[in-house]
């Protein structure tokens, strides 16, 4: 996923990549299969110019991601479109002041800022591998979910309770207000 800077002029040129379940699993170390992977081919569509000696790119990528749910265990996959926009200046003489930032620099020539939408860059070719991972990596949530109204596993018996119900009694504590309603006059009966 290189780009050559030197070949970019002011009017934008599109560059097509294709992220593969491997280069994944090679990239963020997830091995193929794996929950929480790629589960087909994100296609990247890059429009890359140069102002000056800035370079601009920004685009869309488009694939699936290959889920465990975090309350029912289920594997599913969700579809993901994502927008982004990057602008790179040169490093110049800057050296980054993280170690890891300084051997992406000398490694990529590219170095990300934290929010993924500026940086800088040194050579004339750039790895763009990085920067897709990390765009890639904020798609998947925190909490996967097969869906919103997932009732998940029971806590009791393991049973998954969207394909069946179980007799376990209901072990949720009573609600902590109900010792104010006992404190009302009449003992909280309602008249």
């Amino acid at each position: 996923m290189k780009l050559l800077v030197d070949r970019l002029s002011e009017t934008p040129t599109i560059h097509r990549f294709a992220a593969t379940p491997a280069w994944w699993a090679e990239i963020s170390g997830v091995p193929a299969g794996a929950a929480d992977g790629v589960a087909s081919d994100f296609e990247i569509e890059l429009r890359a110019h140069r102002m000056g000696d800035d370079v601009f790119l920004e685009g869309e990528l488009r694939g699936v991601l290959d889920l465990e749910c975090s309350r029912c265990l289920a594997r599913y996959r969700a579809p993901v479109r994502e927008r982004f926009r990057l602008v790179l200046e040169p490093a110049g003489d800057r050296v980054p002041a993280d170690p890891e930032g300084a051997a992406a620099l000398a490694r990529d020539g590219l170095y990300l800022s934290d929010e993924l939408e500026t940086g800088w860059y040194r050579g004339s070719e750039l790895e763009l591998g990085a920067f897709f991972r990390e765009v890639i990596t904020l798609l998947f949530p925190v909490q996967p979910l097969c869906r919103e109204e997932c009732r998940g596993l029971c806590p009791r018996c393991g049973v998954d309770r969207n394909v069946e119900t179980c007799s376990c009694p209901d072990l949720r504590p009573p609600s902590p207000f109900e010792v104010l309603r006992r404190l009302r006059p009449g003992g909280g009966d309602e008249t």
